[in-house]
């Protein structure tokens, strides 16, 4: 008399690997997808050189002396090369290709799909404000706060990037679009000008100070600024961090409320 035999079961591999193993994928896949990443740098560079070389005299003879209208615009460069950078195509590509609904046949954790995606987010958009910033030491460019500075520079450029990208991928799951995917950094386009982009806070005026000061990119380019010219700046710096926070709770919680909606589906 044969024995019943089992059925068979996937083993759950454990949360954290199930992250890392979503980030290795999303990081594999970056240099197979240069035009994905490419454009974003010539963007903040494009519009640091424009920025400096058109708005430096006017905006340096407005201000008292010593102020560095290049060191000002690396901030600006920063957010414009990283803002919207994500993972947020991949998801698309899995969802039309099935690959999605097979990853939730498998008891990989519905979480670690989007923590993982941001993990992988989150080590490129750091490598991307490495040229940028190699881009204002060129022109002269010193933080006050040093190499602590520039790190802590490149951890608040990364908090930001992740905490924006939320809002591409519950675009990406929600609709499962390419199209809706990439018209997404239109919602960058309110943040980036209306705010300290451009000038100084004290060189705006009328709407445009009023919209500047209730929009977290503000406080987000003073922090950034503030490590480069003014020092450790606690309110500065405190800022930067609540606006992330900010806008990071608003971005995930749509983005989690996609996938919830996602998984249901699948």
């Amino acid at each position: 008399m044969s024995a019943t035999v089992p059925p068979i079961r996937a083993r759950r591999a454990g949360f954290l690997m199930d992250v890392l193993t979503v980030a290795g994928r999303g990081l594999r896949a970056i240099p197979r997808e240069p035009e994905a990443v490419i454009p974003s740098l010539v963007i903040g560079a494009f519009f640091y050189l424009v920025n400096v070389g058109t708005l430096q005299p006017l905006s340096e003879a407005a201000r008292p002396a010593g102020f560095d209208y290049a060191a000002f615009q690396v901030p600006t460069a920063i957010i414009f090369s990283v803002t919207g950078v994500s993972r947020a195509a991949l998801v698309v590509v899995d969802i039309q290709s099935g690959y999605f609904d097979r990853l939730l046949m498998t008891p990989v954790s519905r979480i670690a799909l989007l923590l993982g995606l941001l993990i992988s987010d989150f080590v490129l958009v750091i490598g991307l404000t490495i040229p940028v910033l190699i881009m204002g030491f060129i022109f002269g460019v010193t933080f006050t706060t040093g190499v602590l500075g520039v790190l802590a520079f490149m951890l608040i450029a990364g908090l930001w990037g992740i905490a924006f990208s939320g809002f591409t991928y519950a675009i990406a799951l929600r609709t499962g679009s390419a199209a809706a995917v990439n018209s997404s950094f239109l919602l960058f386009f309110p943040f980036a000008f209306l705010t300290t982009a451009l000038l100084p806070r004290e060189q705006l005026t009328g709407a445009l100070d009023t919209i500047a000061g209730w929009n977290p990119m503000t406080y987000l380019l003073a922090g950034l600024r503030a490590l480069i010219s003014d020092g450790w700046n606690v309110a500065d710096l405190a800022g930067a961090l609540m606006a992330i926070a900010l806008v990071g709770a608003v971005s995930m919680s749509l983005a989690l409320l996609a996938l919830r909606s996602r998984v249901s589906r699948g």
